[in-house]
């Protein structure tokens, strides 16, 4: 069965300015219950994340000043978000939800998370809409209590994933491969192990070709045992955020390319969300339903 981790986020309990790219992630459930996709069977609710976890990956000062709510105005600018102890809360919920779905991705070969894809948060700070980095947690809890070897992040987001792969700079068990918009946020780039910067404008034939060349050479040259999606859809030509040209329809081919080589090659995935901010609800909610609807066709 497929599990997925469901984090109320109740966007209309935020402020006016954070209700709206917050909203997807209470509409999106909505949307998969009424078309039949899933089942509340299918969904369960994180705990929070044990803190031992939390500083497996992030720096215990940051952490201990993030929890405390001690940022500057500055780190909270960084952040897009106003600092309060419900946002905490949330993110470390958030944070266990992709790595109780990475555990049920090891019994059922895929685990899902409706939230999640923070990219954006380092070892020591966070940026972008991200505080922890819930595919790094995840990945070091198999790195230290699964005995994985390898792992690759696949992080097809339209941003860069930054925070991912300053994490993971000097650990060569965790492959980082981005496939981001080359000018678009953030604006000074790490170095993932694969960088692959599209030209701004970037449509489904030129994107679709890019991922069909790299990434099944990289399952061959790197054989990993686990994967991690970021299954961004602020690559849509319609995102306020993002700079490429993708449809919905190219959107849902990439996942459709990625979620079929994980399956072929038998390899665990956990899929975690990421961005989307087109001016209109309905395409945010379209493109990342296609995600799950397309785990359900492949995996049951």
């Amino acid at each position: 069965m497929l599990k997925i981790a469901w984090t109320e986020i109740f966007a209309h309990s935020l402020p006016e300015g954070h209700r709206f790219p917050m909203a997807k992630y209470d509409l999106l459930p909505e949307q998969l219950l009424y078309e039949g996709t899933i089942t509340p069977g299918n969904l369960f609710a994180p705990g929070p994340l044990p803190e031992q976890h939390i500083l497996d990956t992030h720096d215990a000062t940051y952490w201990q000043r993030l929890s405390h709510l001690q940022l500057t105005a500055a780190e909270i600018r960084k952040t897009g978000f106003p600092l309060s102890a419900e946002l905490i809360q949330r993110e470390i919920v958030i944070m266990n939800g992709t790595l109780q779905a990475t555990l049920f991705a090891l019994e059922h070969g895929i685990g899902m998370n409706i939230a999640g894809g923070t990219h954006h948060a380092f070892t020591d700070r966070g940026e972008g809409f991200c505080l922890l980095n819930d595919m790094a947690i995840a990945a070091n809890y198999l790195l230290r209590h699964k005995g994985f070897r390898k792992i690759l992040i696949v992080d097809l987001d339209v941003h860069q994933g930054n925070g991912t792969a300053q994490i993971f700079e000097h650990e060569p068990r965790v492959f980082t491969f981005s496939m981001h918009c080359g000018h678009n946020y953030p604006f000074h780039k790490e170095q993932s192990d694969l960088d692959v910067p599209l030209a701004v404008g970037t449509g489904d034939k030129a994107y679709l070709r890019q991922l069909a060349h790299h990434l099944p050479r990289l399952l061959e040259e790197e054989q990993p045992e686990f994967v991690f999606f970021q299954s961004g859809v602020d690559v849509l030509a319609t995102d306020k955020l993002g700079k490429l040209g993708m449809t919905i329809a190219g959107c849902k081919e990439r996942d459709r390319l990625v979620l079929e080589l994980c399956h072929r090659h038998r390899l665990p995935v956990t899929v975690s969300m990421g961005g989307g901010y087109s001016q209109q609800i309905a395409h945010i909610v379209e493109a990342h339903a296609n995600t799950f609807r397309l785990a359900q066709h492949i995996y049951f």
